[in-house]
């Protein structure tokens, strides 16, 4: 079993910036890719960005155009968001997914976190 905590989210205004962190525990060896999705109210969950452990190869929602980048930090079995340039349509509630392939489909994805809501507002 893997778990994974959420933490950043919050309350930023148009053009502001926010890091997201999720903190796997468990059997961490047993995942290989990490991935951020998010879900805004009333619409389905939608994919971020997905990263493999080795960092070599990332994939971005088109939607991202730049501003999002996804890093991690092995040896706090962390991964981040940095999310630049906010804008009122990335309000979501964001989750971050671990499985063993860096795929856009959330189903390919074997554990998730709780989630952590971003509100972008003025």
């Amino acid at each position: 079993q893997v778990q994974l905590v959420e933490s950043g989210g919050g309350y930023v205004q148009p053009g502001g910036s926010l890091r997201l962190s999720c903190v796997a525990s468990g059997h961490t060896g047993s995942f290989y890719s990490m991935g951020w999705f998010r879900q805004a109210p009333g619409k389905e969950r939608e994919f971020v960005v997905a990263s493999r452990s080795t960092g070599l190869s990332t994939a971005y929602a088109p939607f991202v155009k730049g501003r999002f980048a996804i890093f991690r930090d092995g040896a706090k079995n962390t991964v981040y968001l940095q999310m630049n340039s906010l804008s009122p349509e990335d309000t979501a509630v964001y989750y971050c997914a671990a499985g063993p392939l860096a795929l856009a489909s959330p189903s390919v994805y074997q554990y998730w976190g709780q989630g952590t809501r971003v509100t972008v507002s003025s």
